[in-house]
């Protein structure tokens, strides 16, 4: 019992350490979230259907939780609809933009 609980925690402790599957199509952006809307550098945005953003630790939130600003890596459709973002953290914000 005892071992699989020590392999367990070196899992997560791996997948801790592991950085996040971000495309490298996703471009950084200041993204606000108001009353409902979502503002992407300052110009309103629509979600997609589906839209997903991921917090800091990579779990889906609900948009309509979210307020104030974030620093975020997105992802827009062809329709120019947020399609898919991720909450940095520290270290991913201090990253350079990945070469596309």
């Amino acid at each position: 019992m005892l071992a699989a609980g020590l392999v367990a925690f070196g899992v997560a402790d791996a997948e801790a350490a592991s950085p996040r599957p971000i495309p490298d199509a996703a471009r950084k952006a200041r993204v606000s979230f108001v009353g409902g809307a979502a503002y992407l550098g300052g110009d309103p945005i629509r979600l997609s259907p589906g839209a997903q953003v991921r917090d800091e630790n990579n779990r889906i939130v609900l948009p309509s939780h979210l307020r104030g600003e974030y620093r975020m890596r997105v992802l827009v459709d062809a329709n120019g609809q947020l399609h898919r973002a991720w909450i940095l953290t520290p270290d991913e914000i201090a990253a350079p933009e990945p070469k596309r």
